[in-house]
């Protein structure tokens, strides 16, 4: 299929100036100008796996989104591969989080297979862009790309999304794998320090934590009754009368109209609309620990008021690049259909759609504004998009204290860390609490917003970039 491109819609910038206002407006300019002059005549092209699911495409969208804003050429493609290709790079992502993933080898055969497959993606690339152009590849699925396009003279920079917070054997394997390719790359950016292997030269190395949209479908502002008749609509919640549900903005400027069911694979019916949601929503991945999730709120349902806990994620066929979805959503019925009658009543598996991917951001939007308290209790963690998703929305946010997530959350203000995301325990005395006291809530919430209007949105991501690239050239 080679590479397919993907449409951003620019967002202008007096838009954002709405949210951050003058005196941070004025600062913003003075970096878009400079970048402007530097960019001149020049494209800057993002390469991913994947257009939808998981935070890569979303931060992609809002970062993009802002960049053409300014009148600056950026581009997105996403590359190709079948199964046996992504298999290979699952490993990796699993390797680099620390863990074993399926245990498969990461040896010649492999880097075969893998050269293999992006080789004719890196040929399309290197007659796409000119001498002193920028492109910037995203995670181990791109690492590939990189030689070829030095050696064609490309600037390049490799941007790593995932990692873990103290090496280990595993994550060794795959810097071993992705060495070969990256080494010669005269920029990386992680979202963590701790996530770059010691090999790698610190004065090549840049922290860019990722933002949000204020304006996208996923972030945009719903109201309460919205909100409710998307979620009765798609059969999230009970109830419902024919209520229209909620408009939400598309990328290319359109208007669309939230209309997909969401699949609950089994285990509804959907919450009642007037009882507290706990909410986790993220890719069926396995060091999201869904499972735990599930066992930690069972331990103390008695504790739990009359909330319900819903775990959503993409539909497992709308991830190109993810081969293990399917099986962990199997583990997390497998591990729901062993809950006791009277907790699997209240515990929820869904599926959303993807085969609208704003659509599908509208669903979670509304989701997660429903919710009581949203849940990351990831194992490991490269940014956690979803927490300060959370917290744009004014929600007290209980996360492991892992990658990212630690970035996000201030103990105690915005919400809970967990020292050991295996502590079902805390997490659920944390939870019981939260659930408890609707003010103590409600502050952690505010003062999460206010914590992601400081530090989250794109003009600050922007002249981070800047800094970058000015460095680059």
């Amino acid at each position: 299929m080679g590479l397919e491109e993907v449409r951003v819609r620019p967002v202008p910038p007096a838009l954002l100036e709405s949210v951050i206002g003058p005196e941070r407006t004025e600062r913003f300019e003075v970096t878009a100008d400079a970048m402007r002059t530097l960019l001149s005549g020049r494209m800057v092209l993002n390469v991913n796996s994947t257009a939808n699911g998981g935070g890569v495409a979303e931060l992609l969208q809002t970062l993009l989104a802002n960049v053409c804003g300014l009148g600056i050429d950026a581009r997105w493609v996403v590359i190709d591969g079948d199964p046996a290709f992504f298999a290979i790079t699952k490993r990796i992502h699993n390797h680099l989080y620390g863990t074993a993933g399926d245990g498969g080898p990461l040896g010649p055969s492999e880097h075969q297979r893998y050269e293999a497959t992006l080789a004719p993606s890196a040929s399309e690339l290197i007659d796409l862009v000119r001498p002193g152009d920028v492109v910037l590849l995203h995670d181990p699925q791109t690492a590939g790309l990189a030689p070829p396009l030095l050696e064609a003279g490309i600037a390049v920079v490799w941007r790593c999304h995932v990692g873990l917070d103290a090496q280990n054997d595993h994550s060794e394997v795959a810097w071993d794998f992705l060495r070969r390719y990256i080494e010669g790359v005269p920029a990386f950016v992680f979202s963590c320090p701790q996530f770059a292997p010691p090999w790698m030269p610190r004065d090549r190395l840049y922290v860019i934590p990722p933002s949000i949209d204020p304006f996208s479908a996923k972030n945009v502002s719903l109201s309460g009754p919205e909100v409710r008749h998307s979620l009765q609509h798609v059969g999230l919640l009970g109830g419902g009368a024919g209520e229209p549900p909620a408009s939400f903005p598309r990328r290319d400027g359109a208007v669309g109209r939230i209309s997909r069911p969401v699949d609950l694979v089994g285990t509804g019916p959907p919450p009642p609309p007037d009882v507290p949601l706990v909410v986790q929503a993220s890719r069926w991945d396995a060091l999201k620990d869904m499972p735990g999730v599930m066992a930690g709120f069972a331990d103390r349902l008695t504790d739990m008021g009359s909330a319900h806990l819903v775990l959503a994620g993409p539909s497992v066929d709308g991830v190109a690049d993810d081969p293990e979805a399917a099986a962990v959503l199997d583990g997390c019925l497998t591990a729901w259909r062993a809950l006791p009658d009277a907790v699997r009543r209240r515990v929820h598996l869904a599926c959303v759609s993807m085969i609208d991917g704003d659509e599908a951001a509208a669903v979670v939007n509304a989701l997660q504004r429903h919710a009581a308290v949203v849940v990351q209790k990831s194992l490991a963690e490269g940014f956690g998009l979803t927490v300060v998703e959370a917290m744009w929305k004014a929600r007290p946010v209980i996360g492991s204290a892992v990658g990212g997530i630690v970035d996000q959350i201030i103990p105690g203000e915005t919400g809970h860390l967990l020292a050991d995301p295996n502590d079902r325990a805390t997490f659920a005395a944390r939870l019981a609490e939260l659930l408890a006291d609707p003010a103590e809530a409600d502050r952690m919430g505010s003062n999460g917003r206010q914590h992601a209007l400081e530090h989250f949105l794109g003009d600050r991501h922007l002249e981070q970039w800047a800094q970058v690239l000015t460095e680059l050239h």
